[in-house]
This record gives structure tokens, sequence and C-alpha cells, in this order.
């Protein structure tokens, strides 16, 4: 069980995400402001972001910055319908990212990856 956060500034695709990886039995940490977001991942213990690429305030882009100066270990998985900056998240630190809308196993594929889950029954 993994400690996830989870950054949408879509109400209900953040509802998604934390509905798909609760399913996975992580402990997600789901907000819609990037400033709480940035606060949770500075005080609390985070191993994977997943992060939305067009926010309100901030960029995803430059939320990943942020949280990876802070703590360079958090692995970060970034949300985009625009995969051409999904390259710039990748030499920014991300690990993967996943295009919307978004598809459920793929997600649920690079999370378990991300993390070393064995997904084998």
């Amino acid at each position: 069980m993994a400690e996830i956060l989870v950054l949408d500034d879509d109400p209900g695709a953040c509802d998604l995400m934390e509905r798909i990886l609760v399913g996975l039995g992580h402990n997600v940490h789901a907000f819609t402001d990037e400033h709480a977001a940035l606060q949770h991942a500075k005080s609390h213990s985070v191993e994977l972001a997943v992060l939305d690429i067009k926010l309100k305030v901030m960029s995803g882009l430059d939320v990943l910055e942020q949280i990876h100066r802070d703590n360079p270990e958090i692995k970060a998985i970034m949300l985009t319908a625009y995969p051409a900056l999904a390259q710039k998240a990748i030499t920014l630190g991300a690990q993967e990212f996943v295009v919307k809308p978004v598809d459920v196993e793929e997600l649920e594929a690079k999370v378990q990856r991300i993390l070393g889950e064995n997904t084998s029954a």
C-alpha cells in the first residue's frame, strides 16, 4: 500500500483517480488546489504523485518541479489531454504519463509498475 497524492483541477477527474487508486489498495490524498497539494507533499510522506498537466493556477509541470525540489524521491505520473506536453514532464522527472480520457487498466498497470508491485495472482 502506497501513499499517493492526486492533483487535478476537475473534481470529477480527481474523484475518479481516487476511486481507481483506492481500489488498488492505496492511501490516496486527492486535491483540486495546487497549493494544498504542494503543502501536503511537503508535510507528509508521498510515494507517488498523479498530476494533471493543465491546472488553474500553476501547470502540473511546475508542481512536479516543486515537489521534486523538496523530495526528489517522489515518483510521478502525469495526466494530460496534450501528449506533446508529456515528453517535457518525462524530462522533468516524471516516470510515466497517461493521456486523457484515462484508460483505467493503463493507469492501474503504470501505477503498479512504478511502485514495483507484483501484479501476478
